[in-house]
């Protein structure tokens, strides 16, 4: 339709860190409040999925074929590829170099869908060893070493393949008392554990010499012209434009 509003689109793909990411003051519901008025934030989160789950559904997520195709992709696998194997061969354990491997499929189908597509990954976070239950086999379902074990592979594969990277396992486990306060259950992350995902992204989005700009502050604010509907300010004359307001402490955050 001529004239019709069309915004860029911010796609964020993954297994339950992604699915769940409005919950809990999560980083996701925090990133559409930033670029509310900017990009539309498309969540598409797999609870327990691994890279095998997303290689399954790549064609229907990401189609070749459409017109408009995402500014941005947000991509987060590994947790769950990390897992430990269990003995009936079930689960979602994922052997190290097939995860890579999945992993280039991805990130090689993401660059084919417009050369204006930028590509974020996110490395698995840390977990909580203290609070892994066992499997049915007697053996712990997961432990933070295979997960720093995948998160380095994911960002050698970022490396290589000239591709952003937030490296979540170490920037987690900067934060004091991380394994008490950046969880829920010790493994998908509490508001504390989002705020640092979401510093860090926007840190990379902000950092990024992309043309054009990506990071909130840089990018155009849809309506943002004062009106005579806008509240009026103390002086009786004038308007206040919120079109720019944020509740967040932006100086910590952008």
């Amino acid at each position: 339709m001529s004239g019709a509003l069309v915004r860029p689109e911010f796609v964020v793909f993954g297994s339950s860190i992604v699915q769940y990411g409005f919950h809990n003051e999560g980083w996701i519901a925090a990133l559409s409040h930033f670029y509310a008025r900017k990009a539309d934030i498309i969540l598409r989160g797999y609870a327990a999925w691994n890279t095998r789950r997303a290689l399954q559904v790549l064609d229907k997520i990401f189609p070749k074929d459409v017109l408009l195709q995402p500014s941005l992709v947000i991509v987060y696998f590994g947790g769950n590829d990390s897992s430990n194997p269990h003995s009936s061969g079930l689960g979602p354990h994922v052997p190290l170099q097939e995860y890579v491997e999945n992993l280039r499929i991805i990130v090689n189908h993401l660059k084919s869908l417009s050369a204006n597509t930028r590509i974020l990954l996110l490395t698995a976070p840390p977990i909580n060893d203290a609070t892994i239950i066992l499997n049915s086999d007697g053996n712990p379902s997961r432990t933070n070493e295979a997960c720093g074990i995948y998160s380095n592979a994911c960002l050698e594969v970022c490396r290589e393949m000239n591709i952003k990277a937030i490296d979540l396992w170490s920037a987690i486990q900067k934060r004091d008392n991380w394994q008490d306060v950046c969880f829920i259950d010790g493994i998908h992350l509490s508001c504390e554990g989002s705020k640092i995902v979401l510093k860090e992204i926007l840190k990379v989005l902000k950092e990024a010499e992309w043309e054009p700009s990506l990071h909130w502050k840089s990018m155009k604010t849809e309506f943002e012209e004062d009106s005579p509907y806008d509240p009026p300010a103390s002086d009786g004359k004038s308007t206040i434009n919120l079109s720019h307001f944020s509740f967040f402490d932006d100086n910590n955050l952008d």
